[in-house]
This record gives C-alpha cells, sequence and structure tokens, in this order.
C-alpha cells in the first residue's frame, strides 16, 4: 500500500472545495458522469485509431445506490487508469487529464467534456470519503484502488477488478443523505445528463400494474444519446423539432411558432435550436428557457451573458466547447468567443425572421402578434438587431392589416399630416374605451392604430426618436382637430371673464382626489363635438406607462394622473350655460409686494353660474363616464338625475 499527500499548495484544498468552489453542491454528479463519458469517449477515440483492439463491448455508465451502505456509485467501462495515471491526474489536482487528451488526439475527438482537472474532487462536497477503483484498457496494466477521507492524505494499492474501467464510491455524509434516495439522483440525472452521448443507465423501468409500480427486467436509461441538435438539419422532420420541443420543456402545452437549427464550427464551434414561443405578456414569465450545454452536458439556463438579453425570452438549446466555463461550468465569463457567438445568434435569429417575411408574409402576420414582444424587446435593446427588424416589424390598424413603419408612413402621408409638417400617428390601446374618440378621427379619413402591447410606449417612443417630424398620439389625448392641427384654433366670442366663471363652476363640482388631477379648458371645438369630454396629455401619460417597465422613473410613477375636462364653447349646450350666467361688477385690490406702494382697487366684471343648474353637472357625469371615471356613489347618483331628467 502507498500512502501520500495530494499535490496541493494548502492543507484548506478541501473546506474550499466544500465551500466555496462550486456553486451546487448537486453538480458533483453532473462532473463524476462527465468524467466517465469522458474516459468512455477517450476509449472509442482509441478504439477508431486501432490503439484498442477488438469488441469494446458494453459502454454504458451506470450509477447505482446503496442505502445500507451509504453509498453511491459511478461505473464506466472506458479507459480506465492505471496507478501513474491516477497519481497524475486524481493526486496532481488541477492537471487536467482530459486536456493532455485532447492534445495528442485533437482531430479525433469531438466530445472531450472535462476542461479543467478539479471535476472529481466536486465529490468531496457531498461525501465523508471517496474511493476509486479502476482498470485500464492497457495490457499487463495491474487493477487500482485509491481511497481518501477528505483531508490530503490517500492511500493507493493494487487490488483487483474483473472488467475495464473505472468505479467511483461515494460514502455519502450523513448531511446530504438525500442523494440515497433514488428520486434525488434520478431528477439529478434528467437534468445534467439528459443528453449525453454515452448512454446513463440507473436502475430498472418501472411500470404501472394493478394499481401499484412494478420493476422490469430492462435497464432505465436516462438519456437521448442523439438529440435532435447533434443531427443535421436535413435528417430532421417539423414533427422531430416538436418532440424534442416538448421533451425539453414537457409541461409546456403550446406548440412553438418556429425554430432556427444553428450550426457553426468556424470561427467557433457552436450548435443548438432556438424555438421561438407565443409571448404575449409578462416579460419574467418566459425567462431563463433556453439550455446552455457544453458537448451535450447541461451546464445552466441562465445564458444572459451568451445571449442578449431579450434572446432570453426565447426556448431551446445552445451546445458550445468555445463558451469557457469557471471552474464548475456554471458561470460564464465574458470574452470574445462569447460575443462572437452573441452576435452571430443576434444576425442568425434576425436573418430567419427576415426570411420568414419576405418568403411568407401572410403567415408572418399570422404569428405576429405572438412574436411582437420579443421583436419590440430586441429593437429597443440591440442597435445591430434594430437596423435589420425595422424592415419586418409591424403595424396594425383596427382594420386588422399590418404595415411596416415605412409603408404605414405612406399609407398616411396624404392625410395625417399637420400644419407644420408632422406626420401624426393616431393609436388606440383600448378601442371600446375611445369608441367616441375613434369615430370622430374615422369621419375626417384619418387611420388608427391598434398599440395594446407591453412595449408598444417604447416602441413608439424608439419610432419618434428614428424619425424626423414623426408623432405617435392617442386618440384619447385631446380633440381631434387639436391632435392634428390643420390651421390655427378657431376663435370663439366669450370673454376671459365669462371662461374663469364657467372654469370655476365646472372646477366646484368635479369629484376631488388626490390620485387625479383635473384641469378645465375651455375651447370652441366644433358644434358636432361633444359638450364636455375629458382628455390626457400624451407625454405625461407616457412618462407614466413608461415608468412602469423601467428603473429610475419613478419621479413619473408617483405623480398623479392629470386630465384636461374640455368643455366645448362652439357646442349648443355649453352656450346656453353661458347665456344663463349672470354677472355683476366687484373691485378688487391688487396684490402688493412687500415696499411696494398700495394700488388702487380695480373695477372687474365676475361671471357666476347658478351650482344648482343640474345640467352642467349631467354633462360633467356623462364626460367622466365616457372615460372610465364615474364610479361608486357618483355613479349612482348620475344614473337618479338622468331617470329625473327623463
Amino acid at each position: 500500500m502507498n500512502k501520500g499527500n495530494i499535490g496541493v499548495t494548502s492543507d484548506n484544498i478541501f473546506p474550499v472545495i466544500k465551500k466555496f468552489l462550486y456553486s451546487d453542491h448537486e453538480i458533483f454528479l453532473r462532473e463524476l458522469i462527465s468524467n466517465a463519458v469522458d474516459a468512455t469517449q477517450k476509449l472509442k477515440t482509441l478504439s477508431s485509431v486501432g490503439e484498442v483492439k477488438g469488441d469494446l463491448g458494453d459502454l454504458r455508465v451506470r450509477v447505482t445506490i446503496d442505502k445500507a451502505k451509504k453509498t453511491l456509485t459511478v461505473s464506466d467501462h472506458g479507459i480506465g487508469m492505471t496507478a501513474e495515471e491516477v497519481d497524475k491526474f486524481i493526486n496532481q489536482i488541477a492537471f487536467s487529464g482530459a486536456e493532455e487528451f485532447v492534445n495528442k488526439y485533437k482531430d479525433r475527438t469531438e466530445a472531450i467534456i472535462g476542461h479543467f482537472g478539479l471535476g472529481f474532487y466536486s465529490a468531496f462536497m457531498v461525501s465523508k470519503k471517496v474511493e476509486i477503483f479502476s482498470q485500464s484498457y492497457q495490457e499487463d496494466a495491474k487493477a487500482v484502488h485509491w481511497s481518501c477521507e477528505g483531508s490530503p492524505e490517500y492511500t493507493m494499492d493494487d487490488t483487483i477488478k474483473a472488467e475495464r474501467g473505472t468505479d467511483v464510491v461515494l460514502h455519502i455524509d450523513d448531511e446530504f443523505s438525500q442523494y440515497l434516495e433514488d428520486a434525488t439522483i434520478e431528477g439529478l440525472l434528467k437534468k445534467y445528463c439528459k443528453f449525453l452521448p454515452i448512454e446513463i443507465a440507473f436502475g430498472k423501468k418501472k411500470e404501472w400494474k394493478e394499481g401499484k409500480q412494478v420493476e422490469l427486467d430492462e435497464e432505465n436509461i436516462i438519456n437521448d444519446t442523439t438529440p435532435a441538435w447533434t443531427r443535421k438539419p436535413a435528417d430532421l422532420t417539423e414533427e422531430d423539432y416538436e418532440k424534442f420541443y416538448h421533451e425539453l420543456y414537457p409541461m409546456q402545452m403550446d406548440e412553438p411558432l418556429f425554430h432556427i437549427h444553428l450550426n457553426v464550427d468556424y470561427p467557433f464551434n457552436l450548435t443548438g435550436i432556438l424555438y421561438f414561443p407565443k409571448i404575449k405578456t409578462n416579460l419574467d414569465v418566459h425567462r431563463n428557457k433556453i439550455q446552455l450545454y457544453c458537448n451535450q452536458v447541461y451546464v445552466t439556463d441562465e445564458v444572459e451573458n451568451i445571449v442578449p438579453e431579450y434572446l432570453t425570452l426565447l426556448h431551446g438549446v445552445i451546445d458550445s466547447p468555445d463558451i469557457p466555463l469557471n471552474v464548475s461550468r456554471s458561470y460564464l465569463q465574458s470574452d470574445n468567443n462569447v460575443k462572437k457567438i452573441s452576435g452571430y445568434i443576434t444576425k442568425k435569429v434576425a436573418d430567419k425572421l427576415a426570411e420568414m417575411f419576405k418568403n411568407d408574409r401572410e403567415s408572418f402576420e399570422t404569428k405576429w402578434d405572438d412574436i411582437k414582444l420579443f421583436i419590440q424587446f430586441g429593437m429597443l435593446t440591440d442597435e445591430k438587431f434594430y437596423e435589420k427588424a425595422v424592415g419586418f416589424a409591424l403595424l396594425k390598424n383596427l382594420d386588422g392589416k399590418y404595415f411596416t413603419i415605412e409603408e404605414y408612413k405612406d399609407h398616411i402621408r396624404e392625410n395625417q399630416v399637420d400644419k407644420d409638417g408632422n406626420m401624426v400617428v393616431l393609436y388606440t390601446n383600448d378601442p371600446d374605451a375611445h369608441y367616441t374618440f375613434i369615430e370622430r378621427a374615422k369621419a375626417k379619413g384619418y387611420d388608427v392604430l391598434l398599440q395594446n402591447g407591453e412595449l408598444d410606449v417604447h416602441a413608439m417612443s424608439q419610432a419618434e426618436q428614428k424619425s424626423e417630424k414623426l408623432r405617435f398620439v392617442r386618440i384619447d389625448s385631446d380633440t381631434i382637430e387639436n391632435l392634428i392641427k390643420k390651421e390655427d384654433a378657431a376663435k370663439d366670442e366669450y370673454s376671459d371673464e365669462q371662461k374663469e366663471g364657467l372654469r370655476k363652476a365646472v372646477e366646484a363640482l368635479l369629484p376631488v382626489n388626490e390620485k387625479l388631477n383635473y384641469y378645465v379648458s375651455c375651447e370652441a371645438v366644433s358644434a358636432d363635438a361633444l359638450p364636455v369630454f375629458i382628455t390626457q396629455n400624451e407625454f405625461m401619460r407616457r412618462m407614466k406607462e413608461m415608468s412602469a417597465h423601467q428603473q429610475g422613473m419613478n419621479f413619473y410613477g408617483n405623480m398623479p394622473d392629470s386630465y384636461t375636462l374640455v368643455l366645448n364653447t362652439a357646442h349648443p349646450l355649453i352656450q346656453s350655460l353661458v347665456a344663463q350666467m349672470t354677472s355683476e361688477e366687484v373691485e378688487e385690490i391688487p396684490e402688493t409686494r412687500e415696499g411696494e406702494e398700495p394700488k388702487e382697487a380695480v373695477k372687474k366684471t365676475v361671471f357666476t353660474l347658478s351650482g344648482e343648474d343640474e345640467r352642467l353637472k349631467q354633462l360633467i357625469d356623462i364626460a367622466l363616464l365616457a372615460s372610465g371615471q364615474l364610479k361608486g356613489e357618483a355613479l349612482a347618483k348620475f344614473v337618479n338625475r338622468s331617470v329625473e331628467l327623463l
């Protein structure tokens, strides 16, 4: 028996491994199985070049639990190790056997997983003792037994092992007894090893018979060794892609809209399949659905550093050995390769969408409402994507017709340009609530867009920044005459004093609400417009809507909603109210500042309207009702008053 100390620079290596080296305890199983798959792939490579003779036999990797002995064992029939190799690859921490092997057979090894020599030591995160039993493929090599109890001291001696390969036996620490449960281990295997290129067996298959699960003789194979992304697109049908999607996301009920198959080997190696799910609302619900693999080993579903943020809304798989990973393969490090990969994926996605739009626009339009959020998110956050997407990003009007931004400009250029040369895009986010405003716009021959998406406000602001003399205005933000001013506003015949009296009478009847501000305006709109209506300033409303999705805009989000109640002085009802106003001459002494001489009193005409005029209250409530702001007791009083007036 040989005894020795593991070649480390500090006796504290094991506490470091247990606490800091790995982000999750559970990945120990991934690392050990990755090593077993590596060893098997190495054997296949050596066989392919004639260095291993004869039939390779059973190459399955097996995971077994012995609850009585409190052990978890990972066994392979791969290349195995000699005593010298155990000393080199196990006792000398961080000397990567996989790296040396890849350098020697770099033209023939396509799936050597290991990058770092520390993967094996993750076993000590959950074990009080770890043993290795290994028999090398080399003729006349003696089997070796290595044992360590979580300190730099180890023992190593010869042993007898019937078959080629390596068994790693973990004596599970009592603190981590969950790793002796079948359900826990099967869950981890399906998470990390579902698509490994070598079959992974865990226990026996089971099926339901007479109300209970019965174990069969057949081994339970965890993984699909040739997942769809490793195969050529020409060999796959649409059914294959859909089947793989549900293999990735068994709880996902909807079918994906379409997919993109990634396959590039220069200047980096990348394969994968990205799916476009139906995305309508709530950006965060769909995040972290892209799974990152390294040579078919699951790494993470947090891929923000690999792909632009908006692409995290997609589902699917990315597999690349060229993405740098830290020692645990759990966290990504940014470098030039990552940036190139990100750029490639962005271009591939944009090209796919552009191709769909060009080749089958009708089909693209049917998918637009489901992919709109994704495309807008990309355009808002990635300038390169914007440059490509602006050619296929669509706007939809109330007639259900779709336009690109340039097509829509052409559509409204003749009619919806104001006196200052601004092209005005009218939109609504609620056709029912804005019905009256929409009808007045249509009566003038104007077109109205439906903009009720989660990012529409941001997308409109971006379009305005990109285009000169282009404005988006919600249909209820002002009178239609003011939204698209063709000429200077009409003047009415009333004095400022009359309008002031009218405003005060209305202000006295408006509801008091600390979350709402009302401003009363007198305007000669037109005789056929409503006598009283409520508008909301486009800028302030848009700022409040954007604040809901954008940090740093709480100032706007916390402000009360502001509305303008417009009294249409061109309407006969308002004119009749003005005619009933009474006037009186009053003397008013102007305010003086400190140090100023007192000013003489001035005569002023004050107009008042009786607060008992039920028509005025009725008109105000009609405006509040039309804007969805008449509720509760006020609504009940309005109904009763309406009946009495009838």
